[in-house]
């Protein structure tokens, strides 16, 4: 199965920032009002950090947003290498969203207990409204790696060897992260190059793995997409 994807691209990842939290603002408001809801994906990483503090910024819905995390590393709780932190830290601590509709992944247990509990948390929420998503020079993303092979079935997976440290991390699988309404990739530096041109070759890449039934859209810099 094989997903279209609109290339969005700027300038700087300051506009690419700006663009994407520009998105998610309309999805939010077009989502609580159809659905009473708006249940929102999280990527780690630098570009999505700066869209999460233009919308602590933002009026909005807060009571009706509920928000999920695509991966987490297993480190304790405040170690500042979580992305939960991050999040916490740029956005989630500075607006009304109800602290009981905020779903961090409990990652400083062990990945299998960690993923086997998150995945219980996702299963309800199925289909999220949207899911926000990077990717490394390598083509991973959230925490699904080249050459991982996890249960396809699987909401939530156990992550070991990461290429990356640290070494162990859970992540949400490609099944439930195709399961959304709207799916964006943020993708900036000039680092991204190769991938993002194996990507539109059509590599065996983990990027590609992702296939919701609606169309992609990927929010990319002049850097990246060179």
């Amino acid at each position: 199965m094989q997903t279209s994807i609109n290339w969005h691209r700027f300038d700087t990842a300051d506009s690419v920032a700006t663009a994407v939290y520009q998105h998610i603002i309309t999805a939010a408001q077009q989502a609580i009002a159809e659905r009473g809801a708006f249940k929102l994906v999280l990527a780690g990483g630098t570009t999505p950090e700066k869209v999460y503090r233009l919308l602590a910024d933002t009026q909005a819905d807060w009571a009706n947003w509920h928000i999920y995390y695509g991966d987490e590393r297993c480190l304790p709780v405040n170690h500042p290498n979580r992305n939960s932190l991050m999040a916490e830290q740029a956005f989630l601590n500075k607006v009304a969203i109800p602290r009981e509709q905020i779903f961090t992944i409990p990652a400083e247990l062990n990945p299998e207990t960690a993923a086997q509990q998150y995945q219980q948390t996702v299963a309800p929420a199925l289909p999220f409204d949207m899911v926000l998503l990077g990717m490394g020079e390598d083509g991973h993303t959230a925490s699904l790696f080249p050459n991982h092979h996890h249960d396809e079935n699987e909401l939530a997976h156990a992550v070991y060897n990461s290429p990356k440290p640290p070494p162990e991390r859970v992540s949400l699988s490609a099944k439930a992260l195709s399961n959304t309404q709207q799916l964006l990739f943020l993708i900036t530096g000039a680092n991204k190059q190769d991938a993002v041109k194996a990507w539109r070759a059509g590599a065996d890449l983990p990027v590609a793995t992702i296939v919701p039934e609606n169309p992609i859209d990927v929010y990319i810099d002049s850097a990246a997409d060179n």
